[in-house]
């Protein structure tokens, strides 16, 4: 579990590609201060698991499912990256409870800046807008933000100086892609509603078919 705070920008310094796989070295500094093989780290808000590691790297493998459903088939050698280490219980919890599996990918529709300020609009699949909501959570390459805005077809968030300077969105341009993380507790409760539902009625979801066999079209 992570809070959606990055620690460090790392680098990717090198990606060995299998045939459907990565393994990636990652350089970097303040996250390998306690990590040890087997310890949780979020690359660009996805969690990796520490294979090997070495002064100044450590290596992840990444499995095709995760190659599918992520930006990390996108990376290339020198690339920056946002890390952050798993929560421990006695930290302050600063953002809000992310997983590190990821829901989505979302492109950058537009950017703009507003005084001291990064605007960010971000389109995404109805998949992923049914779970956003103005004033609620979303992390995007990991990194967690307030939903300012949502429509039919995107959310818009803001970033203040310290995000952008210390990640990597805060160098993200239109046409650029992000990992979208929707918030776990939002998705829980929509399955639970669901399935108390079908339990307690025994009823189908109301669906065009559904209609159909009972006469009403």
């Amino acid at each position: 579990m992570f809070t959606g705070i990055v620690e460090e920008i790392g680098r990717i310094g090198n990606i060995m590609r299998g045939h459907s796989s990565i393994r990636l070295l990652i350089n970097c500094a303040k996250i390998l201060e306690d990590a040890k093989i087997g310890d949780s780290i979020a690359v660009n808000g996805i969690c990796l698991t520490v294979m090997e590691q070495g002064k100044g790297f450590f290596l992840a493998d990444i499995m095709p499912e995760t190659m599918r459903r992520t930006t990390l088939y996108n990376l290339q050698v020198s690339d920056p990256v946002n890390l952050e280490r798993a929560l421990k219980y006695t930290d302050r919890f600063g953002g809000h409870f992310v997983s590190g599996h990821i829901d989505d990918i979302g492109t950058v529709a537009n950017r703009v800046i507003e005084d001291n300020a990064v605007w960010l609009t971000i389109q995404a699949s109805e998949n992923i807008l049914r779970y956003i909501i103005m004033k609620g959570s979303v992390a995007l390459d990991g990194i967690s933000l307030t939903v300012a805005d949502v429509n039919d077809n995107s959310f818009k968030v803001s970033m203040i100086p310290h995000t952008a300077s210390v990640t990597i969105l805060g160098s993200k341009r239109a046409g650029d892609l992000v990992n979208i993380e929707c918030d776990v507790i939002a998705k829980y409760i929509e399955k639970l509603l669901v399935s108390n539902n079908h339990r307690s009625t025994g009823k189908k979801d109301i669906s065009t078919d559904f209609l159909k066999e009972n006469g009403f079209l």
